[in-house]
């Protein structure tokens, strides 16, 4: 008993219709092999393989015969059928006591398609379709070409049987419920590639890509991969279809080839993504250097080449180079070596497998001899010996490892015969009538609900289901192309894509072991429209072009870019600044006003010189303090004053010491006292020169308000007014510790913030009072007739007292930082040094320079 699998193989991709080789001088050589005549051979296995019949397969009217053209590498694919079928019928726990046989067909790229799919529905060796009666050899299922478009015409006739139809190769994409129910794939869904492609290239941050494509499943592949670019920020360089040429127009197709190599290599895209089947034009394109066509250095490219596509040669191309392809990357289904499938191959000799129509012809081309039936020619004039070894073949002829075709050739045979073997293991439980019952029972449509379901491991360990969809619940390997002169090919897997993980771990791939085109210098090629913005620059885009198209512009003043092609700068954070590169962030240093910069030193200086120069005229005052100058006009409030501006400078080095919370509350409060009682003192004056003045007249009843009480009084009271504010401003909003972060790039200011500014200009308004009114009563008084008349030298004390303060409130407001505490302090020097200098200096060079003068008897003299 036997059951069949018709499968439809890919040796003759080509009808009529033959690549370019090169220029006109090289035709005559493509008419002479092509001008061989390929027939079909059809053959089924029953209990054993045997070859029934080798005819030369015409049209159905016998009218017309149709030449075509041989890939000897797709030879694998009916290997591994035989292969696979073979294990089975040896295998006991498989179908123990049915034989497993299939029926093969060359598919001649799709010609006769659907006229072989009808003829299995009729009698053997006659073509009356709908009618067959055997019940042996009957047909379970087919499994389908390599290409899509063969398997959907197959579709639409074994749809209407319902005969379960296993694809192979390019996934099929379902117009329909009739046909998603009439076909299975054993390969994944199309766009979990789709999606690896796109993180293939995000993780090696490719951006400006070019694609060739050729029929119409290359346009639906860029329609659906190009809408998957835009949101990962990858644009399209160049989208290029690869348009068929004809032996009858080589010179016309010849400017085109030309033309579009050139294209290629100009290009600043070095990442090319090919949806071709055998990348024939592609071949053909870079088989022009070796001609001398066009410059013999090409640009290298990283071609990456989808699950769809294979590197497959023809007859005539066994001396092309492929070296243009070393370091390529492709995606291929998931797949294993079948164990034992080498050493099946190593056992294959055209002399001893006499059940194979095909291997005597794939033999020819692929070892360039001929057998002794064959026709000689130029080319191929050695005999075929049979001791020829498929392993010694170039890679682009045949591969002794399993292709990723080949494996799921492998596992539909497998996928067939275990769904056999659930349906007789359930109507066996059902049925105890035996075999004979089984077979009659047994018809293509119910394998429908066995197969969806199915499960199984094959002999290499991989788990071979189907989903809801009839596809194949496997991932994408990705692989690395190592070529050789020789023209061999190591495939080496550098990475997986697992649809059923989570998004962010379901895509792998080994950076290390990616070996990359030479003229890239085993560096990572870079595939972008512009240079890649380093860091601390930002992209700029170019008018005009695609968003992958920019300039790079350097970060503006306090922000950073610290990684490549960076959209826009950021800011650093507060405490941190901008690198002169623009491209990290510094922490900046703590820094106040202090002693150990040039600026506070200085000012320390000029305070520390002040302080004792005041010290020195209050010691001079307090020796002299019964000459005549010293007491003129109330010597108890000189000593006030002294030791008030004494207090001022002192009360700057407050300012100096790092920012605190005690010293924020003092310093300010400290010197709007000590200052208001400086100033209250030389108010205090200038009102006792004018009521002393006053007091000379006769009757005159100011005399009783002379005297120092009133001095005191006037000192006390202004001071405590002064002190009232500042206890509001205390109690109210008082100052406190603060930092000052952008006043300096590179710093961090630690300053006192005053809390409430308007207490303290308030503060600072009520000085102002203070100094305009003694400036107001000294300039009243500064012509008043009288010896050691202090109110002039009061009047150009004060006048440049006010100034100073009237200008300290715009240099204030307009300084930032440190050198707003530097201002204040230079002011508070300037005013101090002011009114010691003008008030004391004329008396301390009386004391010391002009004794003389200092005596009572030249007072009087002076009066009279």
């Amino acid at each position: 008993m036997g059951l069949m699998i018709l499968t439809m193989g890919e040796l003759n991709p080509s009808v009529q219709n033959y690549p370019l080789r090169g220029i006109m001088q090289l035709v005559d050589m493509f008419q002479e092999q092509f001008g061989q005549l390929l027939g079909r051979w059809e053959f089924f296995a029953g209990n054993e393989m045997s070859l029934l019949r080798e005819q030369v397969y015409h049209s159905p009217d016998d009218s017309i015969s149709s030449t075509f053209s041989i890939l000897t590498k797709y030879y694998q694919h009916i290997l591994a059928l035989i292969f696979a079928v073979k294990e089975i019928n040896d295998s006991p726990h498989i179908l123990p006591n049915l034989t497993l046989g299939f029926r093969m067909y060359d598919n001649y790229a799709g010609t006769y398609t659907s006229y072989t799919t009808m003829k299995l529905f009729s009698k053997q060796k006659k073509f009356i379709p709908n009618f067959k009666c055997e019940t042996q050899n009957k047909l379970i299922s087919v499994i389908g070409a390599l290409y899509s478009g063969i398997s959907f015409k197959m579709t639409r006739i074994l749809s209407i049987y319902k005969v379960p139809q296993i694809t192979y190769g390019s996934p099929l994409h379902k117009n329909d419920s009739s046909e998603a129910h009439s076909f299975y794939q054993m390969a994944p869904n199309e766009a979990h590639q789709y999606k690896a492609i796109v993180q293939l290239l995000v993780h090696f941050k490719w951006t400006w890509i070019g694609i060739l494509f050729k029929e119409e499943d290359g346009e639906r592949f860029v329609r659906t991969i190009s809408s998957m670019f835009s949101p990962h920020r990858i644009c399209v360089a160049f989208l290029k279809r690869l348009k068929p040429f004809y032996l009858s127009t080589v010179l016309d197709d010849m400017d085109w080839l030309v033309e579009m190599y050139l294209f290629l290599m100009k290009s600043n895209a070095n990442v090319v993504i090919i949806y071709e089947r055998n990348m024939m034009i592609l071949r053909v394109l870079l088989y022009l250097p070796q001609m001398e066509l066009v410059p013999k250095e090409p640009k290298g490219k990283v071609w990456i080449m989808v699950a769809q596509t294979d590197l497959a040669s023809y007859f005539y191309q066994r001396k092309w180079d492929i070296q243009a392809f070393y370091g390529a990357l492709s995606f291929t289904v998931n797949s294993n070596e079948a164990p034992g499938f080498q050493q099946f191959l190593q056992t294959i000799n055209p002399f001893l497998s006499r059940d194979d129509g095909f291997i005597k012809i794939v033999w020819a081309h692929a070892f360039d001899c001929v057998f002794p039936k064959l026709p000689v020619t130029e080319e191929t004039n050695d005999l075929c010996s049979g001791q020829e070894k498929l392993e010694t073949l170039p890679g682009a002829f045949f591969e002794m490892t399993m292709s990723s075709y080949s494996y799921g050739v492998y596992n539909a045979v497998y996928a067939v015969a275990h769904t056999i073997q659930a349906m007789w293991s359930c109507l066996f439980r059902q049925r105890r009538n035996g075999e004979k019952a089984f077979l009659q029972d047994l018809q293509p449509w119910k394998l429908h609900s066995f197969l969806k379901k199915i499960v199984f491991n094959n002999s290499a360990g991989d788990q071979v289901s189907f989903d809801e969809n009839g596809e194949l619940t496997s991932g994408f390997d990705i692989v690395n192309w190592v070529t050789f002169p020789n023209q061999s090919i190591h495939h080496v897997k550098v990475g997986k894509i697992v649809p059923w993980v989570s998004s962010s771990k379901n895509f792998n791939i080994q950076d290390d072991a990616i070996t990359w085109p030479s003229s890239f210098n085993q560096t990572l090629p870079i595939s972008s429209c512009t240079k890649t913005c380093l860091p601390g620059y930002f992209k700029q885009k170019q008018e005009g072009k695609q968003f992958c198209c920019y300039d790079c512009l350097l970060c503006p003043e306090g922000r950073i870019s610290s990684h490549h092609d960076i959209d826009a700068c950021s800011e650093c954070p507060q405490d941190q600044f901008a690198s002169k590169k623009h491209d990290s962030c510094i922490m900046k240093t703590l820094t106040f006003l202090s002693y150990e910069n040039y600026l506070g030193m200085s000012l320390a200086i000029l305070a520390i010189s002040f302080s004792l120069f005041t010290l020195l005229v209050l010691v001079t005052f307090v020796k002299h303090h019964n000459t005549p100058i010293v007491k003129a006009n109330n010597r108890d409030l000189t000593y006030m004053l002294l030791v008030s501006l004494l207090l001022c400078f002192l009360c700057t080095f407050q300012f100096l010491i790092p920012p605190g919370n005690i010293i924020c509350l003092f310093r300010q409060i400290s010197f709007a006292i000590v200052f208001s009682m400086a100033v209250s003192c030389v108010l205090a004056k200038t009102i006792i020169v004018l009521l002393a003045f006053m007091a000379t007249k006769p009757g005159s009843r100011v005399r009783k308000w002379v005297g120092r009480e009133l001095a005191i009084s006037i000192v006390l009271s202004c001071s405590l007014i002064q002190a009232v504010i500042c206890t509001i401003w205390l109690a109210t909003s008082p100052p406190f510790p603060d930092m000052d972060l952008h006043s300096e790039t590179a710093e961090i200011i630690l300053q006192c913030n005053e809390g409430s500014v308007t207490m303290f200009y308030s503060v600072l308004s009520y000085m102002g009072f203070l100094a305009a009114s003694s400036f107001t009563v000294a300039f009243l008084s500064r012509k008043l007739p009288s010896s050691f008349n202090e109110a002039k030298f009061i009047t150009f004390s004060m006048l440049i007292f006010c100034s100073v303060w009237v200008s300290f409130v715009p240099s204030y407001l307009s300084t930032k930082g440190k050198y707003m505490v530097a201002v204040e302090i230079f002011s508070i020097l300037a005013s101090s040094a002011a009114l010691l200098s003008c008030i004391f200096f004329p008396k301390c060079f009386l004391i010391f320079l002009r004794p003389n003068l200092n005596i009572r008897e030249e007072l009087i003299r002076k009066k009279h």
